[in-house]
């Protein structure tokens, strides 16, 4: 199959796609949070590898470190295109805020906040250390594989790896913990305000 794709073959590039979009997939919409973004590096992913289809190695070796390379690659350039359309729509005016009346919002809330912290804690990794966290834990590729697309020694794949796993842990607690201190602060006020009020209806009422 990569001898045909390598000459171009239509049939067995089709197949590749088939058996590794969802790989690509998964990598792609963990690492932004936007389903829709992660299917653009997936068809861009696979129209760079359409691209450089000569340069897929023989059949002996699996093609998800070539692939995962490729969209390694082609993730940081569209997450730079995406942070600056994000400057561009900040310098714009917010839209009002929509309630949300569905029952069991605040249970989602709860979840999107442990979402947003893990995420929030994986972009202050460095850039090294989130690219092998991403592939050996997020997309289960091998620690040979992971060396393999990102052109890394397997033993810096274990190094790196082994400081990502200790440094999210810590980074994800302290980004919950600040997450978690306005609304604290938040709610001893109302309730202040609350036990203020209540004193002066009793008073005015004695």
């Amino acid at each position: 199959m990569h001898a045909r794709v390598r000459a171009g073959d239509p049939d067995a590039f089709r197949d590749l796609f088939r058996a590794h979009a969802g790989l690509v997939y998964g990598y792609a919409a963990r690492a932004t949070g936007d389903p829709s973004l992660a299917e653009d590096v997936v068809s861009l992913t696979f129209l760079e590898a359409w691209r450089l289809r000569a340069k897929l190695r023989d059949e002996g070796e699996s093609p998800r470190p070539w692939l995962m390379g490729i969209a390694v690659n082609v993730l940081r350039n569209t997450a730079r295109a995406k942070r600056r359309h994000e400057r561009a729509m900040a310098r714009l005016s917010p839209p009002e805020p929509v309630p949300d009346p569905a029952e069991g919002v605040v249970g989602r809330l709860a979840d999107a906040e442990r979402l947003a912290a893990a995420r929030a804690a994986l972009g202050r990794l460095t850039t090294t250390e989130r690219q092998v966290f991403m592939l050996v834990v997020w997309s289960g590729l091998s620690y040979a594989e992971t060396a393999s697309a990102l052109g890394i020694r397997l033993g810096t794949v274990r190094s790196r790896l082994s400081r990502a796993r200790t440094r999210l842990r810590r980074l994800a607690d302290e980004e919950l913990a600040a997450r978690a201190e306005p609304a604290v602060r938040r709610g001893q006020g109302e309730g202040g305000r609350r036990i203020g009020a209540a004193r002066s209806i009793e008073e005015s009422s004695r």
